[in-house]
């Protein structure tokens, strides 16, 4: 038997499937729990590459994917065939790729430190020359990147939702932890990514989780807020009913008791019925604790609601700045595509109700991981990224930097002041006139939402799903001058990081929060500290 392995390379994770070549069957499904490299979002994972090293990044990820593989437990000497996707950041890491020409933006940017814009076009190449543990011949299938910043999972979501065939004017949104959304108007496109932090995927949230067999996924109103909790085939399925405005929770359905964490989707199902409950003011929720209590001791704060609303405020931003410059109203458009794990078991209707889809579509298409769907397909079909590189070929695609565009610092700024301050939407919209900028309409009606997928991952395979917790990749050092107080240790928010007896710094890569944190370093009472001399160890 021939077997082929398809992977997503995302910030939150890698997935995967085993595929029997003779027939196309997907055999089993694996994923990891989290992203193999320090930080929070993609840009932490571009300053690691950038501080740490192409070949350190290459290697981290390199040997995460392997103990991936090996779960597949099918014979890695009979694998003929891996196909890949991700956003560029991450295949270029992947397939070991410098990342400056991503990092460094502009040609002056480029001449200045002599940065070469590398190829990122569909490509057959060397998986064992990549550092995969499979046979020699083995072919890894690469599809393209649109342009250079708008890479494969782009195109995936484009082409697997049918969003380039559309007429009418549509827009496409990945929700996770690095937002990549498009706005079709006509022939054109024009294309941008907010950094909306990993609250979309369940991460930087107290209870959270990636959406696997226990997450809360929603919260389903019937009287009282029904704990919908995914289950071993991650379907979401009745949990326990919970009163928030009396703060009961009373055991009922079938997955009761069965709650683990949550996950993005039962995040912004909890803001939905925190503002539905009035139990929000002012960046704080109102209740006897400060807390909202759901199922199993899984709970949500002030805390995480606030990180939630900031994802939320970036993505409005990032559809604000999409219209603005196509030209076009919200009123222009009613036509949404969601894409990933977030878009496909979030409750469409709460979510435009709280911002994250534009309040005037009122046909919504949830879709699951486009990514590994179309890395599966390039699987099955080895001449696909020839004809997914002509696709990209033809795009007419405009790329928007959200850093520093003015549209875009605006509307964000606007959406801070909501959460924290609680800003009306009467002075919001009063802001935006001021500044040139269409006001943003109230919902209205109920939209027509076709959830094309019973879950993320569709088919998970007779092997059913593994999840992988032990990446086991290492930073460690001994710094000069080091008095072992331990100050590091105690500041470090995840707990990733461990001093040794004899002074040795330990960090687990998957934990930490890299540069978007660097308390560890800023907490040395001698400077001494450097996160950057910190050493790879690989197992």
């Amino acid at each position: 038997m021939a077997y082929g392995i398809s992977l997503d390379i995302g910030t939150s994770g890698t997935r995967g499937h085993a595929v029997d070549l003779s027939n196309g069957r997907i055999l089993s499904t694996c994923v990891t729990e989290c992203h193999p490299l320090p930080g929070a979002n993609i840009m932490d994972h571009l300053t690691f590459c950038i501080n740490a090293g192409s070949d350190t990044a290459h290697r981290i990820l390199i040997d995460t994917v392997n103990k991936l593989i090996r779960h597949f437990h099918i014979d890695l000497g009979k694998v003929e065939r891996v196909s890949i996707c991700g956003n560029p950041i991450q295949l270029s890491m992947f397939q070991g790729i410098p990342v400056d020409d991503l990092a460094f933006a502009g040609d002056n940017a480029h001449k200045a430190r002599g940065i070469v814009e590398q190829k990122r076009n569909a490509g057959v190449f060397s998986a064992v020359d990549v550092g995969l543990d499979v046979k020699d011949g083995c072919e890894l299938l690469v599809p393209p990147a649109i342009r250079h910043e708008i890479g494969a999972d782009a195109l995936a979501k484009m082409y697997k939702s049918g969003f380039l065939e559309q007429k009418e004017n549509c827009m496409v949104t990945d929700y996770g932890t690095n937002a990549e959304m498009a706005l079709k108007v006509g022939d054109d496109i024009f294309t941008g990514s907010a950094a909306a932090g990993p609250a979309m995927e369940g991460q930087s949230i107290r209870c959270g989780m990636l959406a696997a067999p226990g997450a809360i996924s929603d919260l389903e109103y019937d009287f009282q807020y029904v704990c919908k909790v995914l289950n071993d085939d991650i379907i979401p399925m009745d949990g326990s009913r919970v009163d928030l405005a009396m703060e009961t929770v009373t055991p009922e359905g079938p997955m009761s008791g069965k709650a683990r964490g949550i996950t993005g989707t039962g995040v912004v199902a909890a803001v939905a019925a925190a503002m539905e409950s009035h139990l929000w003011r002012k960046g704080k929720l109102t209740t006897s604790d400060g807390l909202l209590h759901l199922q199993d001791g899984v709970y949500i704060d002030s805390h995480d609601i606030t990180e939630a609303l900031k994802a939320i405020g970036a993505m409005r931003a990032g559809h604000f700045t999409l219209l603005e410059h196509a030209g076009i109203k919200f009123s222009d458009l009613d036509i949404m595509y969601m894409a990933g794990a977030s878009g496909t078991y979030v409750d469409a209707v709460k979510a435009r109700k709280i911002g994250l889809l534009p309040p005037t579509c009122g046909t919504i298409y949830q879709y699951g991981n486009t990514s590994l769907a179309m890395a599966t397909d390039i699987l099955k079909d080895p001449e696909l990224p020839d004809t997914l590189q002509s696709i990209a070929d033809g795009i007419r695609a405009n790329h928007l930097r959200f850093a520093g565009d003015k549209i875009f610092e605006q509307i964000y700024t606007q959406e801070l002041a909501v959460c924290d301050e609680g800003m009306s939407m009467e002075m919001y919209n009063r802001n935006n006139v001021m500044a040139g900028i269409q006001e943003l309409p109230k919902a209205k009606g109920i939209p027509t939402v076709h959830k094309m997928v019973k879950r993320d991952i569709p088919d998970l395979g007779d092997g059913g799903l593994t999840i992988i917790h032990d990446i086991g990749t290492e930073l460690r050092g001994y710094m000069e001058g080091c008095i072992g107080c331990g100050k590091c240790e105690k500041e470090c928010p995840e707990h990733a990081l461990t001093l040794t007896e004899d002074k040795e710094i330990i960090v687990k890569t998957k934990n930490c929060l890299g540069t978007a944190c660097y308390r560890c370093q800023f907490s040395c009472p001698k400077k001494v500290y450097q996160y950057n001399k910190l050493g790879l160890v690989l197992e």
